[in-house]
């Protein structure tokens, strides 16, 4: 269901501690709502912001979080409890974005990749999907316990619709979280006495986050004389729009480009328009480095040395 407004409510948001879960956290905080910040640690700028929320009303706590890990996710939960009562808001926005140590083109076993070929699992996966299935899980619990509405708001990608052959880990994470949000439309209309919860999305174009900043491998495919980003802030905004308007009922994946905000249809989707922040000009050249790993003599063979 649509808040009037969060104003005295909680929120729990992992990967509080950068991009845009960070300005997510900040923008709830402005409008009077508590925040659990949950993340492995938390950069200089969430560290200001936790700080300068330390005390009155509303506050901010940071948990450190390894997402990976189902004892912590739900230590995020205990926390919220502990300091605030219940949380009423709950965003899963931890994220990946084929990182170097989890890179479905350097396989496990093979550097820098730092999956194991006998663990069994993807960290990018871990992260990506099971952290926030796993979150909506303990979330719908929470809300069951506490006999009170809540919203679940994800963080899915253009990805989900624009596949790209750099990053196919990420692609798959994003389509499973648009189809598992969808899946959950029906939570918003419940039956009985069972409270109303409402899951969304948004679907970011190219965000000026640590994602990109932080890795040069991938922030040269983009050329800042003639692409464009998307600001985390204008994200954030649409995020607290899932929350707050009736029209974006359950289910709803809100794509968000750079002054753009467009519903995208279960079915029959055009697909993201030609608007700024959509896209990356270099894109053709981290193509090409995929091609020049294939070519390479053994690939996907050292895993099994």
């Amino acid at each position: 269901m649509a808040f009037a407004s969060v104003n005295g409510k909680t929120a729990i948001v992992s990967g509080a501690g950068a991009g845009i879960n960070l300005c997510f956290a900040k923008l709830l905080l402005s409008h009077g709502c508590n925040v659990v910040f949950a993340d492995l640690a938390l950069r200089p700028e969430a560290q200001q912001v936790v700080d300068a929320y330390a005390t009155g009303s509303p506050r901010a706590v940071f948990q450190q979080t390894d997402v990976r890990i189902w004892t912590q996710l739900d230590r995020m939960f205990v926390t919220c409890e502990k300091e605030f009562g219940a949380a009423d808001i709950v965003c899963p926005g931890a994220g990946v974005y084929e990182p170097l140590f989890s890179n479905f083109w350097i396989p496990p076993g093979t550097h820098p990749c730092l999956d194991s070929p006998t663990d069994d699992r993807y960290a990018a996966m871990d992260i990506n999907v099971t952290h926030p299935i796993r979150v909506t899980q303990l979330a719908i619990s929470h809300f069951l316990k506490h006999k009170r509405p809540g919203n679940i708001v994800h963080i899915s990608s253009i990805a989900a619709q624009n596949p790209g052959i750099l990053y196919p880990l990420y692609t798959a994470s994003k389509y499973a979280i648009s189809g598992f949000v969808r899946s959950l439309a029906g939570l918003e209309q419940p039956k009985s006495d069972i409270p109303t919860i409402r899951v969304t999305a948004v679907a970011p174009g190219v965000v000026k986050t640590p994602l990109w900043t932080a890795n040069p491998e991938k922030l040269k495919w983009i050329d800042e004389a003639v692409d464009d980003w998307v600001a985390p802030e204008e994200v954030a905004e649409r995020m607290l729009d899932l929350i707050l308007k009736k029209e974006y009922v359950g289910g709803t994946v809100l794509e968000v480009a750079k002054g753009h905000a467009r519903l995208v249809e279960n079915v029959n989707d055009p697909g993201p328009p030609k608007v700024p922040g959509m896209t990356v000009s270099s894109r053709g050249d981290g193509q090409e480095e995929v091609w020049q790993k294939l070519a390479s003599p053994g690939w996907g063979t050292a895993s099994r040395s």
